[in-house]
């Protein structure tokens, strides 16, 4: 599809790229399919697509996996897809908003591996990637197209600007894996911004557990998988901090006392755990926000 074909489809239903839902369509079908084989989608796959566009990955995808559920917020690209029947016969459109509706609920009847594959809005690319970390039990991986700087934000390192919760969270519960940077001119509009793919592989949900020295023992790094439950429960405590960046983990965790209880009272974990005075939430390796977290929770 050239970006000539892609004026032409959108004109012919009076439509446009909304900026404001971070719409950039991928126009090369050749990238579509390298994109499809990086993400590891296999004859038997259930691939859920969040963003359908104009249909292009949704058509690589369809190729190879036995079933493609593509959710689309845009009530007109709905309309002109199922009018100008593109999609396979084995894609599902759903006219959806992904932030909303019950992703879950849309795979839970498949009969093999359930990976997501997906070119997310620029606009909600944050709080889908969160999404996706509540899916990691039933997805065998997921990988998706994001701004550079958002996918910088995802695996950054700690001591740098891009490090935060973000990265925190996803050391965590997967393991990160950059597959391909994309020139702007790879999708109409063309965006200001490069483009990256990430695959993205659950860590194994530990029932029993774990002793940070196993941890290191394993080579699991930063920081091993965490228990059930767990997720939830240690995530208030990381954000309560790096919504306060600038500050000390003490003086950030004190002025999110109002939102989350017990964290002004945190100086005596902190002191426990051999963190400095000076400490600010970036320095923290996700290991050592794992044991902090722990320690703040209970």
């Amino acid at each position: 599809m050239t970006p000539s074909e892609v004026r032409a489809f959108l004109a012919r239903h009076q439509l446009a790229a909304h900026r404001d839902r971070g719409q950039n369509f991928l126009v090369d079908d050749r990238l579509a399919a390298k994109l499809v084989g990086l993400a590891g989608v296999e004859a038997g796959d259930t691939v859920l697509e969040i963003g359908t566009g104009l249909g292009l990955l949704s058509q690589a995808l369809a190729a190879r996996a036995s079933r493609v559920v593509s959710v689309e917020i845009d009530a007109g690209l709905v309309r002109a897809l199922r009018a100008e029947r593109t999609l396979p016969a084995n894609v599902e459109l759903v006219h959806a908003d992904a932030l909303a509706v019950d992703l879950r609920g849309l795979v839970a009847d498949a009969a093999g591996p359930v990976r997501v594959v997906a070119n997310l809005p620029y606009a909600v690319a944050s709080p889908l990637l969160r999404r996706l970390l509540d899916l990691r039990d039933v997805l065998a991986d997921w990988s998706v197209m994001l701004q550079r700087e958002v996918a910088e934000r995802v695996a950054a390192r700690p001591g740098t600007r891009a490090y935060g919760s973000l990265a925190v969270l996803h050391a965590w519960t997967v393991s990160v894996q950059r597959a391909l940077d994309l020139h702007p001119r790879c999708f109409h509009p063309v965006p200001r911004v490069t483009s990256r793919f990430l695959r993205l592989t659950p860590l194994p949900v530990r029932e029993e557990p774990v002793r940070e020295e196993a941890v290191r023992e394993e080579g699991q790094g930063e920081p091993g998988a965490l228990r059930p439950g767990e997720l939830e429960r240690l995530e208030p405590w990381l954000r309560a901090a790096f919504a306060h960046r600038r500050k000390t983990i003490r003086g950030a965790l004190r002025a999110s006392a109002p939102r989350v209880p017990g964290a002004a009272g945190a100086g005596p974990a902190l002191a426990e755990l051999g963190v400095p005075d000076r400490a600010r939430p970036a320095e923290l390796s996700p290991l050592e926000w794992l044991q902090l977290a722990r320690r703040l929770a209970d």
